[in-house]
């Protein structure tokens, strides 16, 4: 405990974390004001009835921050750059250029990269835009637009978007953590006041228990998140003695820490935004005119109504990306250059490839654990709501998982700040 109170008098004490934290309530501040500011012309009424009856659109409030849920010019929210993020590393496996841009040419390539996803997210947003606006003129919950009107709405729409992902790169680079996440961490936040009273206000006395259970899931779920985030794998690696003149440097044995759950909640995000866009599509089609679109439609909405295909293509592609964004964040060979320059190896493993592909083999096993949690843990909020017939209870558990690894990742980043200034 006074560990604890030393640390954060230290941060209110230090004028740049003060002006860090700072910087990020006043952006956060301005994304909340912009999530008010609405397209003109809504039904609100009808508004607030489809979003009580829609899951999906739930999920997607989500990923806006909470400005879909009033149209505002930011409805969008950082959508467009997750998927364009997405793809991108997607591309890296498949073009090898942008694999060495990524991994080979140090900062200046990913500065780089980050680029071309910036400049992908404008025209995904723009698409995106387009497709709420019909969706939503097809619910009659937007008016019949002017082709002018309808292309300025757009356009806002796709600009506020972008504004979003600048402001989440400026928390990144002046603030404290990933903007990007903090944004959506913002939006769930600012959602819970309405979750707890609606869920007050449907409250059943005979399913006390029902509820009891719950919250007690909730806070087991809660403790275990936060123990395989924190859960590492130490790797013992010891550096080798050098002679320099009368003085001998190195013999020194430490570790080489790899947690469980490298990737964090990036999956759950990863696989949300693929598991969103076939149902964008297809409510897109739902009422189109012809007939074909109507039948593809339909059938798609059925198969994702499927709770059991739903449930499984999720936690199919929650491991997946589990899998691939560790590969792409963690570079085994890399690592293993970097021992051997500095003159470091694993006891019992040669330096070089085998050191390689022993991290390699080490790193698949613990990803095999942290994969099938977060797999699970995405998943239970569904199974529970089958079968409680609690329909908050999907939205929470996603939330849940962003919530505690964004709070994680915030603490941890100011932990290293507050431990940098007092060295």
């Amino acid at each position: 405990m006074n560990i604890f109170l030393s640390k954060l008098s230290h941060i209110f004490r230090d004028r740049d974390l003060r002006k860090r934290i700072l910087f990020v309530v006043l952006a956060l501040i301005v994304f909340r004001v912009l999530t008010t500011i609405p397209i003109p012309g809504i039904d609100t009424a009808r508004l607030a009835t489809l979003f009580a009856n829609s899951q999906f659109l739930g999920l997607l409030n989500i990923f806006s921050g909470g400005g879909l849920s009033n149209l505002s010019i930011v409805m969008l929210g950082v959508g467009p750059y997750i998927t364009a993020s997405i793809i991108m590393q997607l591309l890296t496996i498949m073009i090898p250029a942008l694999k060495a841009l990524y991994h080979e040419e140090g900062e200046a390539g990913r500065v780089k990269f980050a680029q071309y996803s910036r400049r992908l997210a404008f025209p995904l947003a723009l698409i995106q835009a387009f497709s709420f606006i019909v969706i939503f003129q097809r619910q009659e919950i937007i008016p019949d637009l002017a082709p002018f009107v309808l292309i300025l709405n757009v356009l806002i729409i796709s600009a506020g978007s972008m504004l979003l992902m600048w402001l989440g790169e400026l928390i990144t680079e002046f603030g404290m953590g990933n903007g990007t996440s903090i944004i959506i961490f913002a939006g769930i936040v600012a959602a819970l006041p309405t979750a707890i009273s609606g869920t007050i206000a449907a409250y059943d006395p005979s399913q006390l228990p029902l509820y009891a259970g719950i919250l007690a899931l909730a806070l087991a779920v809660t403790y275990s998140v936060v123990f395989v985030t924190e859960a590492e794998r130490p790797i013992p690696v010891t550096y080798a003695k050098q002679v320099r003149g009368m003085k001998v440097y190195g013999g020194v044995s430490t570790y080489l820490p790899l947690r469980l759950n490298q990737a964090g909640v990036i999956p759950i995000i990863f696989a949300l935004s693929i598991m969103l866009f076939p149902q964008m599509l297809f409510n897109f089609f739902a009422t189109s005119t012809n007939a074909i679109l109507q039948n593809v439609s339909s059938v798609g909405l059925s198969l994702i109504n499927n709770h059991l295909l739903y449930n499984s293509f999720y936690f199919i592609l929650v491991f997946a990306f589990t899998y691939f964004y560790t590969a792409v964040t963690f570079d085994p060979v890399q690592i293993s250059e970097n021992l051997q320059k500095s003159g470091a190896f694993i006891p019992g493993v040669r330096p070089g490839m085998p050191t390689a592909e022993y991290l390699s083999k080490i790193v698949t096993r613990i990803t095999m654990v942290g994969a099938l949690f977060l797999g699970f843990i995405a998943v239970l909020p569904l199974l529970l709501q089958s079968a409680s017939g609690i329909t908050t209870l999907a939205i929470g558990g996603t939330s849940l998982l962003i919530v505690v690894s964004v709070v994680l990742d915030v603490v941890k980043k100011m932990d290293a700040q507050v431990n940098m200034r007092e060295y």
